[in-house]
């Protein structure tokens, strides 16, 4: 069963009395609104609201689709002053999906290193060569052969297709769930089957006829900016008159949060062997985290003693004779689903050929590697 702070079918008042009595909207209607209003009066304010105050972004200035599905998926799970000098990079070393297409996928890589979530950077390349040999080198305008293609899901070509081709699809990211939740007090957390698929019913009977791409983009900077987690707006909102969870008076009860498990911490140790100006790398499967990447040899650590460990596991695990020296520095990093702490060392090289590839340390910025070991690599450049 659903639980809602008010019931569904219940009018917002302009008021934040809790107790005052809310008149009810009619029945919804499968795949519409039964109040038409209601629907009209949220499409038209929130559409004069973007209009006015919609965030002016790169990808906003083009209506081409391979561009916005570029920014779409370096979107997911990352902030948008972040994705700005990546996105315009990106498109200047792969301006059109054929390009990206015949590139390497170590230079697309590269081009990509420290925006992380690297399987979004494989997917995008593995499905622009599927782009360009099967669709030829146009970008679908029809859900089902947008699905097919690795890295996208149901919110990611609901974008594509609303904002490029301007179709009703619907969209369903974080801030238009929270938004959504609000306006509607829905408080089962949005990730729950019965509430998302409610969500979803919503954000495709709300679209506009003819205004898709303007809608949910206002949908998307409406959560963004004003409907934000905590402390909203509302004073600010366009929908402020329509939305029961501002009508509640506790609109930051809507949705409610799931309880979030600890994130486990790692602690590993990692060697610099250096020989003849060259250092020791690795490189990570091409699938899993970090696919694809380079690296400094690195391992769980065991506790203690780890220098006197660490001889061991580099002449048994890599072919190579070293004489542990002193630490280069402990180092941070917070995955989506752990924490790292990685104690590195610098090791001399004493003899065997080793496993893995000897790279000048001049060459290191030539190779993708993750933002850990980037920095690790960057105070070898200095040195």
């Amino acid at each position: 069963m659903l639980q809602r702070g008010i019931d569904l079918m219940t009018r917002p008042s302009s008021t934040n009395n809790r107790n005052q009595t809310i008149p009810p909207y009619p029945p919804l209607e499968k795949g519409g609104w039964g109040d038409l209003r209601v629907g009209r009066n949220i499409q038209k304010s929130l559409l004069e609201w973007f209009k006015k105050n919609g965030r002016d972004l790169p990808w906003r200035k083009t209506r081409d689709p391979y561009a916005i599905w570029v920014s779409e998926i370096m979107l997911q799970q990352t902030q948008v002053s972040t994705v700005i000098p990546y996105y315009q990079k990106f498109l200047k070393s792969f301006p059109t999906v054929r390009h990206l297409a015949k590139a390497d996928l170590p230079k697309v890589l590269k081009v990509w290193e420290g925006l992380g979530y690297y399987s979004r950077a494989r997917n995008l390349h593995r499905a622009s060569q599927i782009v360009s040999n099967h669709f030829h080198g146009e970008i679908p305008d029809q859900l089902k052969d947008l699905l097919i293609l690795p890295g996208i899901g149901r919110y990611t070509a609901g974008a594509i297709l609303s904002i490029a081709f301007n179709k009703p699809a619907p969209i369903l990211d974080g801030n238009v769930k929270r938004v959504l939740s609000r306006l509607f007090a829905i408080a089962d957390p949005p990730a729950r089957g019965q509430t998302e698929a409610l969500l979803w019913h919503f954000s495709e009977s709300l679209i506009p006829k003819g205004h898709a791409g303007s809608f949910n983009q206002g949908l998307m900077d409406l959560g963004a900016m004003t409907c934000a987690p905590k402390e909203p707006q509302c004073s600010k909102c366009p929908l402020r008159d329509l939305c029961k969870g501002r009508a509640s008076g506790e609109p930051e009860r809507y949705p409610s949060k799931r309880l979030r498990k600890a994130i486990p911490h790692r602690e590993s140790v990692s060697a610099v062997i250096k020989k003849d100006g060259k250092v020791l790398l690795c490189q990570r499967p091409p699938k899993g985290l970090l696919g694809g990447l380079w690296e400094f040899p690195n391992w769980k650590s065991e506790g203690g003693k780890n220098r006197l460990r660490l001889r061991n596991r580099i002449r048994d695990g890599w072919g190579v004779g070293v004489d542990v020296k002193e630490p280069i520095g402990t180092f941070h990093q917070t995955f989506s689903h752990f924490k790292l702490t990685l104690q590195v060392f610098h090791c001399r090289h004493l003899n065997g050929k080793g496993k893995g590839r000897w790279v000048p340390v001049k060459n290191l910025p030539l190779l993708p590697m993750s933002r850990l070991h980037r920095r690790i690599a960057n105070i070898l450049e200095r040195r």
